[in-house]
């Protein structure tokens, strides 16, 4: 059985799409399901590209006992539409660059994350904002809904 192949971007990759990487990761581990996965994550920009982390995800996540380890921003590349079967942005503004750079979503794998929970909408950008504890909210929320959704379509 092949693994289902999740590429979760954001504008730089150290702040909500490594969050959502290891967050994911930890939840499907959890529930017994981490070998059906490949999970990974990606920038839609080259702003951070081979930069770590951003301390206040290092931060956030160690307070729920999940290390980012090893993990270093790189970008989304044209040839990831071929590999993944899903790529998740957290905004509208990713998936604007996402298409961007794969040039067409013709086998319907890009989706925004919050589109698979009860209440649509962006994730805002901590960078910006300042506020980890409301993106990994956000985020928990999303991957939540993203797995509910893959049992519910019955593809785990």
């Amino acid at each position: 059985m092949s693994k289902i192949k999740v590429l979760f971007i954001c504008h730089g990759n150290i702040c909500r799409s490594p969050m959502a990487e290891f967050v994911f990761r930890d939840m499907v581990q959890k529930r017994n399901l981490g070998a059906q996965f490949h999970i990974a994550s990606a920038a839609t920009s080259t702003e951070e590209l081979g930069n770590p982390v951003h301390h206040g995800t290092v931060r956030k996540l160690r307070e729920h006992g999940i290390s980012t380890e090893g993990k270093y921003a790189v970008q989304l590349r044209k040839k990831d539409y071929q590999t993944y079967d899903y790529i998740i942005g957290m905004e509208y503004r990713n998936i604007r660059n996402i298409d961007r750079i794969i040039g067409s979503d013709s086998e319907h794998k890009v989706y925004k994350l919050l589109d698979f929970s009860e209440n649509p909408r962006d994730i805002a950008d901590p960078w910006y904002t300042g506020n980890f504890d409301r993106t990994y909210d956000d985020i928990v929320e999303g991957c939540e809904g993203f797995l509910a959704y893959l049992i519910s379509e019955g593809i785990i």
